[in-house]
């Protein structure tokens, strides 16, 4: 984590910080935050994505580092920044892989439910109730920024991107997860997990907000940010697995997005 001069971000006619936190969608997380950590509750989707996600982080950021993928600890070293960091589920993996990590969330029960978990897990990890456009005032900078799951919940997302690329240093690497605004994305994530399969409370999802990748890749440029990658992220109902495919970015999707030194 790296400290730098403090720049302007977005704000209001008299020249004061505003927020892209939306309120409601931030009510709507309140409401479930005991849940997190059970692995059968309303956060199982989730927990099952982790793996898939934690690989795609660790390879990506081993490559962009130069590190050994393989290695106990590829991540020893490296700021990570988790944006929307609910209750933990990423921080501590990624923590073990080596990272020094910083989880902020809008919503103060996640991040109490967060530390708590990482004490009890023996994990030193520094968790925020703050946004990512507090942090970027503060002139933070990470080597790894995540927005994992958040970008279709922020009450504007140029904003949110350009707060959350300025936390990016020079050389560093972001990953951005979000679902397609499609057909497919409205049937399978909205009908089908939410009202037909039920694994996610209904209304979790406004399909209104899910982002195409060609808009957020107009965010992330205006961010001073360049997409190197999308893969899709999918789901095998036969396996119960999910997979990564750079040929399938209907639904779930990963942006991997670097800030030249």
């Amino acid at each position: 984590m790296q400290r730098e001069p403090n720049a302007a971000m977005t704000a209001n006619t008299n020249g004061a910080q505003t927020s892209t936190v939306d309120e409601a969608e931030v009510a709507k997380f309140a409401a479930l935050a005991e849940s997190w950590w059970d692995t059968d509750g309303p956060f199982k989707p989730l927990h099952q994505l982790n793996p898939i996600r934690l690989r795609c982080i660790r390879d990506r950021a081993s490559a962009r580092f130069g590190r050994d993928p393989e290695a106990a600890k590829p991540l020893e070293g490296l700021s990570v920044l988790d944006i929307g960091c609910g209750g933990g589920l990423l921080a501590e993996p990624l923590t073990r892989l080596g990272a020094t990590l910083t989880g902020i969330d809008a919503t103060d029960r996640n991040i109490r439910i967060a530390s708590l978990h990482a004490e009890e897990s023996g994990l030193a990890i520094e968790y925020r109730h703050a946004t990512a456009e507090a942090l970027f005032e503060e002139g933070l900078r990470f080597d790894i920024v995540l927005n994992m799951e958040v970008v279709e919940h922020v009450a504007d997302v140029d904003a949110f991107l350009s707060a959350s690329g300025g936390l990016v240093r020079d050389g560093g690497i972001m990953f951005a997860a979000t679902l397609n605004r499609t057909l497919k994305s409205y049937a399978l994530a909205i009908v089908g997990a939410e009202y037909v399969l039920r694994w996610l409370p209904r209304g979790t999802h406004d399909w209104k907000r899910f982002v195409r990748p060609s808009e957020l890749a107009a965010g992330l440029r205006k961010a001073g940010m360049t997409v190197e990658e999308f893969t899709g992220v999918i789901f095998n109902p036969f396996s119960g697995s999910w997979s990564l495919n750079a040929k399938d970015l209907d639904v779930n999707y990963i942006a991997i997005a670097v800030k030249d030194a």
